[in-house]
């Protein structure tokens, strides 16, 4: 089988990078969300994203138009029945996941592969609420997709061979390192990543030390290229949340619990970057 269209699912943050990184990849994307006015304007995002590439001469005028030429928004799930590999990037929710699968499921052609972009969430799971449980499997795209190199592979208990192979292969085409990871709670990224975020917050809430000298700490004493909460910011704490929520649940280890300052930030709409306001403040 050959991946030649893709259908991306969610027209956020992770789905329109998804959606760029696949289109300047060569393949033809559909990208669908549930309003079509939301995926219009991420495609109108990807373009300012292209001539900014244009102006750095990254890209040529024509590589850019090409670029845009294999990307269009989709009215509904029903417009991606033709695609050959489907990518859900909607917020890490199981129960609007499966139902959005049980959707694409049912319009999707009998070939067609489903990748979930999910960070945390099981794929053997996921996939028994389809009736094609073997051709389903995990693509952890990490953020921002056109710039970060890595794409976690999961496969569920049911995953078949060739299934695996084709989304390696995608992502090798994406340009893309594809690491495996099996189907355990955050995977293997998340598993490390959170807890960290996560025991920084802890320290915030403890009076360890403030927002700036945690990241700062962090970033001169680890060399990490953003600090914790920064970085926490940027993935937006609903998130992060989420994603601690089903590594307490999945592991029932209480090193897994969320910080309650974490939860205290969300339930204020305190998200990060995205809505102007977390550990620390955006224009």
């Amino acid at each position: 089988m050959t991946i030649e269209c893709i259908g991306v699912i969610g027209a956020g943050q992770m789905g329109q990078g998804i959606a760029q990184t696949a289109a300047q990849s060569g393949f033809g994307v559909c990208l669908a969300d549930r309003d079509i006015e939301v995926a219009r304007k991420a495609v109108e995002r990807i373009g300012a994203q292209l001539e900014k590439l244009v102006a750095k001469q990254k890209l040529s005028s024509e590589q850019a138009a090409a670029v845009l030429a294999n990307l269009r928004a989709v009215e509904s799930l029903g417009d991606l029945k033709d695609c050959d590999l489907v990518i859900e990037a909607v917020s890490e929710n199981l129960d609007l996941k499966k139902k959005i699968w049980r959707e694409v499921d049912a319009v999707s052609k009998p070939s067609a592969i489903f990748a979930s972009n999910t960070s945390s969430i099981s794929i053997t799971e996921l996939a028994a609420g389809t009736r094609r449980s073997g051709q389903f499997a995990g693509m952890h795209f990490m953020n921002p997709v056109p710039v970060m190199k890595l794409v976690e592979g999961i496969r569920g208990i049911q995953t078949t061979d060739e299934t695996f192979n084709l989304i390696r292969g995608v992502a090798e085409k994406m340009g893309k390192t594809f690491v495996v990871a099996r189907d355990m709670p955050g995977f293997a990224v998340n598993r490390i990543l959170m807890p960290m975020i996560n025991e920084a917050v802890y320290a915030l809430y403890e009076g360890v030390a403030s927002v700036e000298d945690i990241d700062t700490a962090m970033r001169l004493g680890t060399n990490q290229p953003m600090g914790p909460l920064t970085l926490a910011d940027f993935i937006g704490l609903d998130t992060c949340l989420a994603i601690m929520e089903v590594l307490f649940e999945g592991f029932g280890d209480t090193k897994y619990r969320p910080c309650p300052l974490l939860r205290q930030y969300v339930t204020a709409g305190w998200l990060g970057k995205k809505s102007g306001r977390g550990f620390y403040k955006y224009e």
